[in-house]
């Protein structure tokens, strides 16, 4: 075997290739999101307004933790329910599939300059999920099975409105 072959069977046994599989994987760096607006407490919305938004009386029954609230007015699903929910860094598309999966197909909105998308199931439930960047929000309102009048889309969109209008 000649000099200059020897060097090069050498060689080739010294090259990296990740052709093998047999290099190791490379680490990913998880995407950060920059932080988003402050929505507040509760979307900045007050049980009041919530109350008088879908024309209740009063919620008995608030739940509240550091990325949402839910009034109740009973323990049960036949009484109305109003939830408010903050994601931060989620896709607000993955929501909107959720909602048509579920049989509440999504129709895309505009409030205040923001996107998103409304769903409802034609039986008193509509939500509405504006987008702020890496975040967005989402509005839930339930009549239940109370025979209510009012449109939950109207009082879910209304609700949107405020926080659109209070975000800082």
């Amino acid at each position: 075997m000649s000099g200059a072959v020897a060097v090069a069977v050498l060689l080739s046994g010294c090259s990296s290739s990740d052709s093998d599989g047999d290099a190791a994987p490379r680490p990913t760096t998880p995407k950060v999101s920059p932080l988003g607006p402050f929505f507040g407490e509760c979307g900045n919305v007050s049980a009041d307004e919530v109350a008088a938004t879908v024309q209740e009386q009063k919620f008995p029954t608030v739940f509240r933790n550091s990325v949402g609230c839910v009034w109740q007015s009973a323990i049960d699903l036949s009484a109305p329910t109003v939830s408010f929910s903050w994601y931060r860094g989620s896709p607000i598309d993955r929501e909107s599939a959720g909602s048509g999966l579920i049989g509440r197909p999504p129709e895309k909105v505009d409030i205040e300059g923001h996107k998103g998308f409304r769903g409802t199931d034609g039986a008193g439930l509509c939500e509405v999920g504006l987008q702020y960047g890496d975040d967005f929000y989402h509005w839930s309102v339930s009549y239940g099975m109370q025979g209510v009048s009012t449109d939950p889309c109207q009082a879910a969109t209304k609700l949107a409105t405020m926080t659109a209008q209070r975000v800082k």
